[in-house]
């Protein structure tokens, strides 16, 4: 973050515009600074407030690994005021970037682990950022399994991605649309990403599962991970819904005695477990 005034975001030109999916786009921005872009770091789970001036600033994960230097990338689903002036925004435009805020996925303690990645529609930006990392980073990991499904085929984001994905020997990926979602040309799988999971069956033995989706995706994602030996401590997700500021000063994100935006958004299955029920 700026060093001088955390309020104060960096400058960002936008270099490429990409139409994920339905209201959905990725944007890869780039520093106005280079002096800015050479200092700028960050970790794998961090996330970031994207703004259009005149409009305000909107929360959403950092999408792009930390071993891609010089840019970093945003997706995002047009969703109210600010997200509909990014939307609005074109190649060459200027908007703002605070961050990096809140804590990481510990990598350094996953190497030599096999990773698990289970998504469910927009919920696959934040684990992004992750898979790439460890793709970066192979000779760090075991075996990478990604489990990633959307309502239709069209609402699956990062189509040319999965597809390299998909080719890929060194990694397993499953992907799945909902019953009705499918088209006349489609190869996956049908059916909800809980269930596909229990198909795939990845075991739970020395495996990390990062789980990042829809509330009840997440809900009957984790008995499944239970019955396939996950424990609790390897389990993890990240949440970004409720932020707003960032550094913890609007209360937004509070819940119980946490603060998402400083004291996650990465969170540990027993870390959640620890939170208000109705949380």
């Amino acid at each position: 973050m700026n060093q001088e005034n955390m309020y104060i975001p960096y400058i960002m030109q936008i270099e490429k515009v990409t139409d994920e999916a339905p209201l959905v786009k990725t944007f890869r921005l780039r520093f106005a600074n280079p002096e800015d872009a050479e200092k700028f770091t960050f970790k794998a789970g961090q996330f970031g407030e994207y703004s259009i001036f005149g409009e305000g600033e909107s929360t959403f994960c950092i999408a792009s690994s930390p071993t891609r230097k010089g840019y970093i990338e945003c997706t995002f689903r047009q969703a109210g005021r600010v997200t509909s002036a990014l939307t609005n925004c074109e190649e060459g435009d200027i908007v703002g970037f605070r961050g990096p805020y809140g804590n990481t996925f510990p990598l350094d303690d996953w190497k030599g682990k096999n990773m698990l990645f289970i998504a469910g529609g927009i919920g696959l930006p934040p684990l992004r950022c992750v898979i790439w990392n460890c793709l970066d980073t192979r000779e760090n990991f075991n075996d990478i399994t990604i489990v990633y499904g959307a309502k239709t085929v069209a609402d699956l984001v990062y189509k040319n991605e999965l597809e390299e994905w998909k080719n890929r020997q060194d990694v397993n990926l499953y992907l799945t649309v909902d019953p009705g979602g499918e088209t006349p040309d489609w190869k996956g799988e049908v059916g909800f990403v809980p269930t596909v999971l229990k198909k795939a069956a990845p075991s739970g033995d020395n495996t990390i599962a990062i789980v990042c989706g829809p509330p009840i995706m997440i809900k009957l994602t984790l008995p499944v991970l239970k019955d396939l030996g996950f424990n609790d401590g390897n389990i993890y997700t990240t949440l970004e819904n409720r932020m707003k500021c960032g550094i913890g000063k609007c209360g937004h994100c509070n819940v119980g005695p946490i603060y998402v935006c400083k004291d996650g958004p990465v969170f540990s299955y027993p870390e959640l477990l620890a939170l208000p029920a109705e949380y």
